[in-house]
């Protein structure tokens, strides 16, 4: 509808930029690549070492999910040998260059029934076997993993609980204030193995401070941790921006702590039937300073080079000419970083909205 999430995301912190550098990183110089973390992502390859336990613990089967696609994967042999030795072969390829072998059909109640070249090669990344080499439009194209991966690549083997003290200080780093709960929910969602003895430990070592909330109403209590840091950051320089967000963004991923934060309450209606949508197919939320101020429902029409904004909604409070002045500017910043040539408004737009983007 708009642009791919992990093109949204920077484009959020940094505004308008050239994909082509993203490309430049991703397929050139490898700084980063694709793998799991609080969805399918791109991630710095530094990195590598925390996201290799998944590999091995996907191998091994571990987790519900797990457990269930290497039985099916083992179940078919011959699709996974065919898988290895066309890419060994012919190199790097696209999905539809593989043939289907296998002796058994996935099952799914979702929209991966029957997709058994998918799976297969779904399985074979998320275990580090192969990984995704580049694009072509939206079609993945693999490699084997060993050929892709640059000599560089760190490949220190570590063990759950040292992946989970390095995912807790990343994670930390980018939340501030935390409790365990919204940590396991940010960065490498689910993967936090003996978290409360890591964060004892993190706490003890000094890299971690236990903080209090000054609110004391029942939302606010528990256990919050911070970076040791945190009195620097809050000192530090802040260079606030008005900017829209992609649905799948890491700051509002964890939806309870969005609602916390930013008394935002958001929901992607992407899979909710359009009659009962409030908002639209693809609205994205507008961050303010430090303030969720509304959500757009843009559409970006790359034939005729229109970016439509079929409609705008204002959070309470949040109507304010100041307001709509900034959300305009950040409007016309993403439409300069899709390269619309020009954007239309749609009628389920504030007054004041429809103004300033005039």
């Amino acid at each position: 509808m708009v642009a791919r999430t992990h093109l949204l995301v920077p484009f959020s912190r940094i505004g308008p930029y050239d994909i082509a550098e993203m490309d430049r990183l991703l397929w050139v110089q490898k700084r980063l690549f694709t793998y799991w973390a609080h969805a399918a992502s791109l991630v710095p390859l530094e990195q590598f070492p925390v996201h290799r336990v998944m590999m091995r613990r996907f191998a091994r089967g571990d987790g519900t999910w797990g457990a269930r696609l290497k039985e099916w994967a083992e179940a078919n042999p011959k699709l996974r040998r065919h898988v290895m030795t066309e890419l060994r072969r012919r190199g790097p390829l696209r999905t539809q260059d593989f043939d289907d072998h296998s002796h058994r059909g996935y099952r799914s109640d979702g929209w991966n029934e029957g997709r058994n070249v998918d799976r297969m090669l779904d399985f074979l990344w998320t275990i580090g076997s192969v990984a995704i080499s580049g694009r072509q439009g939206l079609l993945r194209i693999w490699d084997l993993a060993d050929r892709w991966y640059p000599e560089w690549t760190p490949r220190e083997p570590i063990r759950e609980r040292e992946a989970t003290r390095r995912s807790t200080l990343i994670a930390l780093r980018a939340l501030g204030v935390a409790t365990p709960q919204q940590i396991r929910k940010h960065f490498t969602r689910g993967r936090y193995w003996d978290l409360p003895r890591v964060l004892q430990e993190l706490v003890r070592g000094g890299s971690v401070v236990p903080v209090t909330i000054a609110d004391d109403t029942a939302a606010w209590r528990g256990n919050w941790f911070a970076p040791a840091t945190i009195e620097e950051l809050v000192a530090g320089s802040w260079d606030p921006r008005t900017t829209l967000l992609s649905p799948f963004d890491n700051l509002i991923c964890d939806r309870a702590r969005t609602r916390l934060l930013f008394d935002f309450d958001y929901t992607i209606e992407i899979y909710t039937p359009k009659v009962k949508r409030r908002y639209g197919y693809y609205v994205m939320p507008m961050l303010h300073d430090d303030r969720m101020v509304g959500r757009v429902d843009p559409a970006m029409d790359r034939k005729t080079g229109t970016l439509r904004i079929e409609g705008a909604w204002t959070e309470p409070g949040c109507d304010s000419v100041e307001i709509a002045a900034a959300s305009a500017t950040a409007i016309e910043d993403l439409g300069r970083f899709l390269g619309a040539e020009r954007i239309t408004v749609g009628r389920k737009v504030p007054a004041r909205w429809r103004k300033a983007l005039a």
